[in-house]
């Protein structure tokens, strides 16, 4: 995963450091781990599909799974052994979430998808924003959503597993690096 990024870093000393500065912020709990959900063939959910039943969810394929497994490789790699980990209620994100191995998941509802209803959107976003802005605690955070409030949130359309150092405190959301996913 980092042989690309290892390539061009090697030539940009200054990219390298902003990019270990960006690490050490997420170690501090200064910048989140925001994440989208990993391999999930697909494309929202099937019609009548129920949060409290994963069968009727799109979930993760076996790709999905090691991808998963991947991120949570690199960011121990990163310095980061352990975190507060928060997911969306949605079957894809709490297994993507619990794969990492970074600790114990909790749902945060901020983070549950708005796909189906874009009207809650602006409010979910701002919520989200207030989350990030309110972060204290000098220890790592992990959020793990969707596509749709990632793209709300920073402008990004993140591929599937696709990690975003986003700042915490009064840079609320402002993305310090992208992190490509593992392939799937």
């Amino acid at each position: 995963m980092l042989g690309g990024a290892a390539l061009v870093l090697a030539g940009n000393p200054e990219a390298a450091r902003a990019e270990d500065a960006a690490w050490g912020a997420a170690r501090e709990g200064r910048a989140a781990i925001l994440m989208r959900h990993a391999t999930a063939p697909g494309i929202g959910d099937p019609p009548g599909f129920r949060l409290d039943d994963c069968a009727t969810q799109r979930l993760l394929s076996e790709a999905g799974r090691a991808q998963s497994r991947a991120i949570g490789e690199l960011l121990r790699a990163r310095g980061i052994a352990s975190a507060q980990v928060l997911s969306s209620a949605w079957c894809r994100c709490i297994e993507t979430a619990e794969r990492l191995g970074l600790g114990a998941v909790a749902m945060e509802p901020v983070l549950n998808s708005f796909f189906a209803d874009r009207s809650v959107g602006a409010a979910q976003s701002a919520a989200l924003r207030a989350l990030l802005r309110d972060w204290a605690e000098p220890r790592p955070l992990v959020l793990m959503t969707h596509q749709v409030n990632i793209t709300a949130l920073t402008g990004i359309f993140p591929a599937s597993g696709e990690v975003l150092l986003v700042y915490t405190g009064a840079r609320a959301g402002t993305v310090a690096l992208r992190v490509p996913p593992p392939a799937a």
